[in-house]
């Protein structure tokens, strides 16, 4: 379910952007995992996450916290950035 957050000048679906972002994510960590030649299991054996698990979130089943994305991070030898950039300008 999105909510919208808003304002005068601004309008976000905060859902759709989370999930925007974790895709993101995931996808970079899915290259990563691969160009390092790191199997799901041994990832699963690194962070104590059920390989499954792993399955589902790779395949964007499973939205993983921020939490998880931190071990994810930390089992490819990377660690997780967050941090706020300028916004686009739409250009049409």
């Amino acid at each position: 379910m999105d909510y919208i957050y808003k304002t005068e000048e601004y309008e976000a679906f905060i859902e759709t952007e989370k999930t925007r972002i974790k895709n993101g994510i995931i996808d970079q960590y899915i290259a990563i995992r691969k160009a390092k030649g790191l199997s799901q299991e041994k990832i699963a054996n690194l962070t104590g996450i059920a390989r499954t698990n792993i399955v589902r979130i790779e395949a964007k089943r499973n939205m993983p916290s921020i939490d998880i994305l931190t071990k994810l991070a930390n089992a490819v030898d990377m660690e997780l950035e967050v941090r706020l950039v300028e916004k686009k300008e739409d250009k049409e």
